[in-house]
């Protein structure tokens, strides 16, 4: 009878374990295939090149800050060159832009207003940004897209927009600045040459591409070429230089929409950049008007000891005065008794001689 029941009970658990969905099954073989992928981090290469934890939600202090990168600016030209690339080598649109070709990272459009949105509605298909865009390619009879690098316009990437949080994370008592978010900023000469056009590509989320950055290594030094380090540790030690171009506030407004010239947005940037700093640097308190308190505590500290002091000096001053009267009183009292003394003794002798 056990036997019967254990046959039954096996095949119940055999029968369940073929009714699983057919959608179920595929979701399991494409996560596979993905593992198995080279150009998917394994949990081997996670390990090996890790990456920032992501920043909590329930951070007691946070702003978040958007600036643009000039990639001609030195501090950020690690980020450009090299424009084409050199064996393992490419810069930071080339690695974006294979990665979103292959559909291991999702971007998304970006908005006439500016403001990033990471909804499923404004993704953007790869092959509708290679024709929007006239970039060329060949597409081969499997369907597949392909592209030469010559044909990858990262010459034209020379700036970038990224969104940045700075904040103190109460658990480790600590204050960061960590990428959120990155948009490529196309140029474009015009056929006249009267200058460039600004085309702002997409956004892609930084957590995204962090595993892929960590490891690909750029040169950061023109007179060391052995100093090198990888896009995300460069990112993560906010090695790059930006200006302020929006915060995030009440009103929705950027930076050259309240300041009506350039002088005003030059000292808003300041502003802002010094309010940072401040925060920062005042976590545990404002040091420099505690030294001033102490500053001031200290004199009146002193003020209070040369009162004292004084106090003293003139009561010794005063008791060896009384000291020096009483010295001469009595010095002066001893000799009128020496002198009686010795007047009465001349007397007595005068007497026994008579």
């Amino acid at each position: 009878m056990k036997k019967i029941l254990f046959l039954f009970l096996l095949l119940g658990m055999v029968q369940g374990i073929w009714a699983q969905p057919e959608a179920r099954r595929q979701a399991a073989a494409q996560k596979k295939a993905a593992q198995q992928n080279g150009d998917t981090p394994t949990l081997r290469a996670q390990i090996s090149f890790p990456t920032a934890l992501p920043m909590d939600e329930d951070v007691v202090w946070r702003r978040d800050i958007y600036r643009e990168l000039d990639l001609n600016n030195e501090a950020n030209a690690a980020l450009y060159y090299p424009v084409e690339p050199k064996g393992n080598q490419m810069n930071l649109f080339t690695t974006i832009f294979r990665l979103m070709m292959t559909g291991k990272i999702t971007v998304f459009q970006y908005r006439m207003d500016g403001n990033e949105s990471f909804a499923a509605a404004d993704r953007v298909d790869p092959k509708s940004f290679l024709d929007n865009y006239h970039i060329y390619y060949e597409k081969q009879p499997n369907g597949r897209i392909k592209l030469d690098n010559s044909d990858i316009p990262s010459r034209e990437v020379k700036s970038y927009y990224i969104k940045e949080s700075s904040f103190f994370d109460q658990r480790s008592a600590t204050f960061h600045t960590r990428v959120l978010a990155l948009c490529p900023i196309m140029t474009r000469e015009d056929d006249f040459g009267d200058g460039g056009t600004r085309y702002p590509l997409f956004w892609v989320k930084y957590d995204d591409l962090a595993p892929y950055l960590t490891r690909q290594q750029v040169m950061t030094s023109n007179l060391n070429n052995a100093v090198v380090m990888s896009i995300d540790d460069y990112f993560a030690r906010n090695q790059y230089k930006g200006k302020i171009y929006k915060t995030n506030n009440l009103l929705g407004q950027t930076l050259s929409q309240y300041c009506t010239t350039d002088s005003a947005m030059t000292k808003e940037q300041k502003r802002i950049e010094a309010e940072l700093v401040a925060f920062e640097k005042n976590i545990w308190g404002n040091q420099a008007r505690k030294d001033s308190l102490d500053s001031i505590a200290h004199a009146a500290k002193d003020a209070k000891g040369s009162v004292r002091k004084n106090r003293r000096s003139t009561g010794l001053r005063g008791a060896s005065a009384n000291t020096g009267k009483v010295s001469r009183v009595k010095s002066k009292q001893a000799k009128n008794r020496t002198s009686f003394a010795s007047g009465s003794a001349r007397v007595t002798v005068r007497r026994e001689r008579h």
